[in-house]
C-alpha cells in the first residue's frame, strides 16, 4: 500500500478516536487529497495531525480542526457555505463534497491563485473564490446557510452576521491569541443571534483590506 494511503487511514481513525463521527465528514476528508494542498517537500507529512506552513505566514490547519468545524457545520447537499479565509484551499475543498456551493474569499491573492489550481486539479466545480476583504463578506450572494472563518476576530462581525440566513449559523474563533481564543458558534434568530462556545483554538488574526506585500502576517488564516 502507498505511505501516503497507510498515513491517511491512520489519520481517519486518530480523528475518530478525538470524537469525529459524522460520517459524511470522515468521507469528505478521505476522499480529499491533502497531499495536493501542501508543498511538494511537505507531501510526506500531509496526513500528519498538524498544521504545516503554507506561505504568506499562513498554515493548512490541523486535519482535526478541519474535521471539527466539518462536523459542526451540519452540511447537507442543498446549502450554500460562505468560507473567510480559503489558505490552501484544503477546507473548501472538503466543504465543496457535502454541500451546494462555496464562496471562499482570501486576502492573499498568491494563496487564491494556488487554491484556484488545485480546485481545477481535483475536479472541484462549485467552488466560488474571490480575493478580497474578508470582514466585508460576499454579499451579493447572501444570505448563506453557513459561514465559516479561519481566522480569529476580536468579536463575531456584524457584517457576516447580517449575511447569514435567519436559521443560518457561523463557525469563527473569536479573541485575541494572548488571552486564548474559541471556536463560537452564531446561530442568527428572528429575533437576534444566539451564541455557543465550542472548542479552545490558535488561529492567526483576521486582519481587513486585501494584502498588498508579499510575506506579511494577515487575514487569510490558513486551511
Amino acid at each position: 500500500m502507498d505511505p501516503l494511503d497507510t498515513a491517511k487511514i491512520k489519520l481517519i481513525m486518530e480523528l475518530r478516536s478525538q470524537g469525529i463521527t459524522d460520517a459524511a465528514a470522515l468521507k469528505a476528508i478521505e476522499n480529499t487529497p491533502r497531499e495536493e494542498f501542501v508543498a511538494p517537500a511537505q507531501r510526506v507529512q500531509a496526513y500528519d495531525n498538524q498544521p504545516l506552513p503554507i506561505g504568506c505566514e499562513q498554515t493548512i490547519s490541523q486535519p482535526y480542526i478541519v474535521a471539527f468545524m466539518t462536523q459542526h457545520l451540519q452540511l447537507n447537499k442543498s446549502m450554500v457555505v460562505l468560507e473567510i479565509g480559503t489558505g490552501s484551499g484544503y477546507q473548501a475543498a472538503v466543504l465543496s463534497r457535502l454541500c451546494r456551493r462555496v464562496y471562499t474569499i482570501e486576502r492573499h491573492r498568491p494563496l487564491m491563485r494556488e487554491a484556484e489550481a488545485r480546485f481545477r486539479a481535483c475536479g472541484l466545480h462549485n467552488i466560488t473564490t474571490r480575493v478580497g476583504d474578508g470582514y466585508k463578506g460576499w454579499p451579493e450572494s447572501a444570505p448563506f446557510d453557513r459561514i465559516v472563518v479561519t481566522a480569529a476576530a476580536p468579536e463575531p462581525p456584524e457584517t457576516l452576521i447580517a449575511q447569514l440566513a435567519v436559521g443560518g449559523f457561523m463557525l469563527i474563533p473569536v479573541g485575541a491569541q494572548r488571552e486564548g481564543q474559541q471556536i463560537q458558534r452564531i446561530t442568527r434568530t428572528e429575533t437576534g443571534t444566539e451564541t455557543e462556545a465550542l472548542l479552545p483554538v490558535r488561529f492567526v488574526p483576521m486582519l481587513p483590506g486585501v494584502e498588498r506585500g508579499a510575506g506579511k502576517n494577515g487575514a487569510g488564516g490558513g486551511r
